[in-house]
């Protein structure tokens, strides 16, 4: 991990170089800020869809990745997360044939959470970002 940042104590921030090990600290970072945020029902499918995303950027983009979770001000809001990496591509959701490998990963971002895109990044790059409910 190249750096943390925690802005106010409702939204939490890394950064990960691009290299393999990035996708196994982004889960721990996001399951650890879950945990504490007592969001625990959603550490599994956060830390399934974050591992997807991180793993595309891995692919397709080379310089840090950045990672952002939103807590949400009330029970009835989502929670935000966000993948930034220095490629200023969006991806695209494919059509993969079943034998195919890989090629799944935006379309389980896409069915499994409440919404999702893509927007350009901060100064360079892009970010894709997805929300999920908070369950009661």
């Amino acid at each position: 991990m190249i750096g943390v940042i925690d802005t106010d104590g409702d939204c939490a921030e890394w950064t990960f170089p691009a290299e393999a090990g990035a996708v196994r600290a982004a889960r721990a970072a996001v399951r650890g800020r879950l945990r504490d945020w007592e969001l625990d029902s959603l550490a599994d499918l956060t830390a399934l869809l974050v591992s997807e995303l991180v793993t595309n950027s891995l692919r397709h983009a080379t310089g840090p990745i950045g990672v952002r979770l939103v807590r949400p001000a009330d029970l009835d809001g989502v929670l935000l997360v966000e993948v930034s990496d220095p490629l200023p591509d969006p991806p695209r959701e494919r059509a993969p044939h079943p034998e195919d490998e890989s090629g799944r990963g935006l379309q389980l971002v896409a069915h499994s959470s409440r919404r999702w895109g893509t927007r350009p990044g901060r100064n360079t790059g892009k970010t894709v970002w997805f929300e999920l409910a908070v369950p009661r």
